[in-house]
């Protein structure tokens, strides 16, 4: 691995592990509006981004065609509001790991559909680290009760989770990493309202307590605004097949976490997991074999044409000069 490279995979683990450390602050939104909640979040990420989208913004919006709008649109839809939305339903009836155990197997999901979706063949590499890496994250989090409904929503959320990562390739490269968190956040926000109007009525939304305060807060500044945009930072360096791998840290974090605030504790099955994930991490990512890693990224790059093309994973930024109408 590279220095580019080195840093796509920094960026992606710091995303994840803001994420898996952000679950002590939804416990405390349970009694919150859901879709208000989402709402207040997104909306202030918004806000915040806003400032940082870089020169040339608008342009670039308006250069989007009505197919890369619709993929916007999906993505909040699919990815942000109804992952959300899914992995609430999902634990109405099932115990928290369920819907747990489905996300961790986004790896797998998206190290096949990825490569396929960009005409070209699965890597092994990648497809045995996903495995490795959704196998840890089952070891981390284990299992619990559930019935038909909360495998239908833990499905939805797996959906959810792959959404977020393989709609966003092909709009990630004309807007950049700030510029594309700042448009979906905003989407995400009148979508939440959208929502929330028919679904809560006048109540919707409400002046949150202190508590929910902070938390939404933390959702908002710290994993939204800094974790949206260290994930697409690192998906752009090493591709969402790679990146996708380092959401295996997810139940990691928050296993790890946990006992901190008395809500887990941290034992035997979640060190094992956490080794497997790690495991499977190097492996997909290319560490265990530097040289097999950049002869996957060197061939990926040969097929693509950096000047009009942004396929599936496309072209890792190390393989030429960084487009000007790319900035972080």
């Amino acid at each position: 691995m590279n220095v580019t490279t080195t840093r796509g995979a920094l960026l992606a683990a710091f995303a994840c592990v803001l994420v898996g450390a952000s679950f002590t602050a939804n416990s405390v939104l349970g009694a919150y509006p859901y879709a208000g909640g989402q709402f207040l979040r997104y909306g202030l990420a918004f806000l915040l981004l806003l400032p940082l989208a870089g020169k040339g913004s608008t342009a670039r919006l308006r250069a989007l065609t009505p197919r890369q709008w619709l993929r916007l649109v999906l993505l909040a839809a699919i990815g942000m509001v109804g992952f959300n939305l899914a992995v609430l339903a999902a634990e109405r009836t099932a115990e928290p790991a369920v819907p747990g155990v489905f996300v961790g197997c986004a790896p797998v999901v998206v190290a096949v559909l990825v490569p396929l979706l960009d005409g070209r063949r699965p890597s092994r590499a990648v497809l045995c680290g996903a495995l490795l890496v959704a196998a840890g994250a089952c070891a981390v989090q284990g299992w619990g009760r559930t019935d038909g409904a909360g495998l239908v929503f833990s499905a939805c959320a797996l959906a959810g989770e792959v959404g977020f990562a393989v709609l966003a390739v092909p709009v990630l490269r004309p807007l950049g990493p700030r510029l594309l968190s700042a448009t979906v956040c905003a989407v995400a926000a009148l979508e939440s309202a959208a929502v929330g109007v028919p679904a809560d009525g006048a109540g919707w939304l409400r002046r949150p307590d202190g508590a929910e305060a902070a938390a939404l807060l933390w959702q908002a500044v710290v994993v939204t605004v800094v974790g949206f945009v260290c994930w697409y930072m690192g998906m752009r360096r090493i591709g969402a097949e790679r990146a996708t791998l380092f959401s295996g840290l997810i139940p990691v974090a928050a296993a790890a976490t946990a006992p901190l605030v008395g809500t887990g504790s941290y034992g035997p099955a979640q060190a094992s997991g956490s080794a497997l994930v790690g495991l499977g991490v190097a492996l997909g990512s290319g560490a265990l074999d530097p040289a097999a890693a950049r002869r996957y990224l060197g061939g990926r790059a040969r097929r693509a044409d950096p000047a009009t093309t942004f396929r599936g994973n496309a072209r890792p930024e190390w393989q030429g000069a960084r487009a000007p109408e790319m900035p972080e």
